[in-house]
C-alpha cells in the first residue's frame, strides 16, 4: 500500500508570512483576561485590539492596565487596527518581570 503524496495548494504557503507593520508604543487601557484580549491606546489616541497570541510567551498574564508596551501595528482586514508582537517596555530604572 502506498501513501498518497500531498502537495500544498497553490497560493497557500506552509507558514503565514510574519506581520509587517509600523513599530510603535502605547499604554494598556483594557484587559479582558477571560476573553484573552485587550486594548492599547496608541500614539494617535486610538484603541488598538490585541489578542493573547499577539504577546510574547507568558507576557499576557503579567500585563496590567497602565503598562507601557511596544508593538507592531498592523491593519487586519476584518477587525481593523491590531497590535502584534506586544511586549512591555522597561524603563532603565525598572527591572523586567519574569513570569513564574
Amino acid at each position: 500500500m502506498t501513501t498518497p503524496k500531498t502537495t500544498p495548494r497553490a497560493g497557500r504557503p506552509n507558514q503565514p508570512p510574519p506581520p509587517s507593520g509600523r513599530l510603535t508604543s502605547g499604554r494598556i487601557v483594557r484587559i479582558h483576561s477571560g476573553q484573552s484580549h485587550g486594548f492599547i491606546l496608541d500614539a494617535d489616541s486610538r484603541e488598538v485590539f490585541f489578542h493573547r497570541s499577539d504577546t510574547s510567551w507568558g507576557t499576557f498574564n503579567t500585563l496590567l492596565v497602565g503598562d507601557t508596551v511596544a508593538f507592531e501595528l498592523i491593519e487586519d482586514r476584518v477587525s481593523g487596527p491590531r497590535a502584534t508582537g506586544v511586549r512591555r517596555e522597561v524603563s532603565p530604572d525598572q527591572s523586567p518581570v519574569e513570569p513564574c
